[in-house]
């Protein structure tokens, strides 16, 4: 028994799966963050602008530093991610906004992706206490240990 198809059939099958197949491999560019405009950063002025006056003209901030709010971080990244590779980095940018314990602005610094170190994580181990035992001598190392008569 063999299933062929007509032709009209096969173009109309080709006609729907065709857009689908298309996409399937389509980039896709994701904006995450804050980008504040540079005309707005261009506003603030040091010494004079507040806390207020930066979230007002720039929006709140990414993150904020670990020790009360005087450094305030805005931090944009566009990521491109086709299909199943791994995601590409097009653009970051960070605005480092230091405020002075009296709530001004004290200094604005703005970093790019080229400014950017790549980390190497550690790859060794820490070594625990104890044996290293292979499956086996786990299943056989209580053989003998257990004393039956000593439940009675």
């Amino acid at each position: 028994m063999s299933f062929r198809l007509s032709l009209r059939t096969k173009t109309i099958l080709a006609a729907v799966l065709l857009p689908f197949a298309i996409t399937a491999c389509e980039s896709r560019v994701n904006v995450r963050g804050n980008f504040p405009d540079p005309d707005d950063v261009s506003q603030l002025e040091t010494g004079v602008s507040s806390r207020r006056d930066v979230a007002e003209l720039l929006g709140s901030p990414s993150t904020l530093s670990t020790f009360k709010d005087q450094v305030w971080y805005y931090i944009g990244e566009k990521v491109e991610k086709t299909a199943f590779y791994d995601p590409v980095v097009l653009d970051r940018k960070v605005l480092v906004i230091s405020f002075s314990p009296e709530g001004k602005l004290t200094e604005s610094r703005s970093y790019a992706l080229e400014d950017g170190r790549v980390i190497d994580p550690v790859t060794r181990e820490t070594p625990t206490e104890g044996q290293d035992l292979t499956i086996v001598q786990q299943l056989l190392g209580n053989l003998g240990k257990f004393n039956p008569s000593a439940g009675e």
